[in-house]
């Protein structure tokens, strides 16, 4: 079955295919590293890493480019405010950005540019564009001429005459105020870079089109981002790109928001919750079964109780793993993966992942009921179902057991006290002091520790840690 996308610049359901048979070129509008990343700028990595994940699974090679604005005018502003260097703001953000991809996750990408290392790339773009007639020079500002470009607005379906202004509009001399600057001249204490029309500094549309030709070509298959980056910056993108004589991305794909209260999540609201805060009060990976399990294309409106309750569905899951296990008598590298050809049926209707994962819970209840009925077969098979669908959502057990980070040492320790509690208990029950036993049981009760007797052993469960043999 073919894979289809959702291709914003049609506004329809489009049959993927790519240029190059066998081979995906992606390129993902990262980071702007102003300032450690919120849950809502986190979600298109996790969404573009599903992406990335089932074109692997279909059996793609995926070159997946990832940028990082590191130079901008936020950056700048807040190095000044802190007397630093731009650098070691963007350095440091960037690192928590990168951090924050980690723990969710994410596959690194097969290269991560940044545009103060590309210069030269907007540079010989730049003189494409004027010598073409598309843009041109202005006391060492360069603009792109918006009117010079026919097709101008096509991706956000807006008339030329519709554009509004770009927010440089009362420069002195512009020829348009929809002119949008390419290249900024460089101003008294601010980074900046040698050209051939003065010293100066990228805007922020160039270095995406210089970037994705590098490394993808001037034609590939797909680009991403936010739904907030259609206008102005991937507008701009395509109009300088095409102008320049390069057919740019073949389909456009958009993540939706992550809401608070029904706003966008930003930091001009005051709403931002950063992921390294709430990965303190939830595991990474219920988090990411939080992001995962709604499609790409729908607003998640992101709550504390919303993300538990994720959590609690997950577990369920981990749940029926560790079951499964036992009951086989089998240890999880020994357990293949496969995949029921409905999940595969809706990862290729535009990565509808909701539908996977009602297909992922109806296997885990179809598996509980094997146990059950002893059916040892239809418990391995659905075993092997449910880890070929984590595996593509980037949940499988074998991702999440070896996380190095504080939840992950933190979880290491509690499993010790609490192993060292049953063990009590156990020896209380051997010499028949069933009232130190009770005690035992009650006492981790009232911290949320659930037991479970089995024929083989106690079982426990814990609200931020996995289900656990004892």
């Amino acid at each position: 079955m073919a894979i289809h996308l959702y291709d914003t610049a049609a506004r329809a359901m489009r049959e993927f295919v790519p240029i190059v048979p066998g081979h995906v070129g992606v390129y993902l509008c990262g980071a702007t590293v102003q300032a450690p990343p919120h849950v809502g700028h986190i979600r298109s990595g996790v969404a573009f890493d599903v992406l990335r994940r089932w074109l692997l699974t279909r059996g793609f090679e995926v070159t997946f480019i990832r940028n990082v604005t590191d130079i901008d005018d936020k950056i700048i502003g807040r190095a000044n405010d802190e007397g630093v260097p731009y650098w070691l703001v963007a350095m440091r953000n960037e690192r928590a950005f990168s951090d924050a991809y980690d723990i969710l996750g994410c596959l690194p990408p097969t290269y991560e540019p940044r545009a103060t290392g590309h210069i030269t790339e907007m540079v010989t773009l730049m003189q494409r564009l004027i010598d073409s007639g598309h843009a041109y020079e202005l006391d060492g500002d360069v603009y792109f001429s918006v009117s010079s470009f026919a097709d101008y607005g096509s991706l956000s379906r807006q008339r030329p005459d519709e554009v509004v202004a770009s927010s440089d509009s009362e420069a002195k001399g512009k020829r348009d105020p929809r002119d949008f600057a390419m290249w900024k001249a460089a101003k008294a204490g601010e980074p900046s870079w040698p050209t051939p029309w003065g010293d100066g500094r990228p805007g922020w549309h160039i270095e995406c089109s210089a970037m994705a030709r590098k490394y993808l070509g001037p034609q590939f298959d797909i680009h991403g981002g936010g739904l907030d980056l259609i206008f102005p910056h991937h507008e701009n993108e395509i109009a300088q790109s095409q102008a320049a004589g390069d057919p740019f991305a073949n389909y456009w794909l958009h993540n939706a928001w992550v809401t608070t209260a029904g706003a966008k999540m930003s930091k001009s609201l005051g709403n931002s919750l950063l992921v390294s805060e709430v990965v303190q009060r939830v595991r990474p990976v219920d988090l990411r079964y939080y992001l995962v399990s709604v499609h790409y294309r729908s607003m998640l409106e992101f709550s504390d109780a919303s993300v538990l309750e994720a959590g609690q569905a997950f577990r369920r899951i981990e749940g029926f793993i560790a079951r499964a296990l036992e009951f086989l008598g089998a240890e999880l590298g020994q357990v293949g993966a496969s995949r029921p050809a409905a999940f595969d049926a809706a990862m290729d209707d535009d990565l509808s992942v909701a539908e996977g994962c009602a297909v992922l819970h109806d296997c885990v209840r179809v598996g509980n009921a094997a146990i059950a009925g002893q059916d040892r077969a239809s418990v391995a098979d659905s075993l092997a179902d449910v880890l070929g669908m984590l595996e593509v959502l980037g949940l499988h057990p074998s991702d999440w057991q070896a996380v190095g980070d504080d939840a992950g040492r933190t979880t290491a320790i509690i499993d010790e006290l609490v192993q060292a509690l049953l063990d009590q208990r156990q020896e209380a029950r051997a010499r028949k002091d069933f009232g130190a036993a009770d005690a035992i049981r009650d006492a981790l009760d009232a911290m949320g520790v659930r037991i479970e007797d089995t024929p083989t052993g106690a079982r426990w469960t814990l609200d931020h840690s996995p289900t656990q043999g004892a």
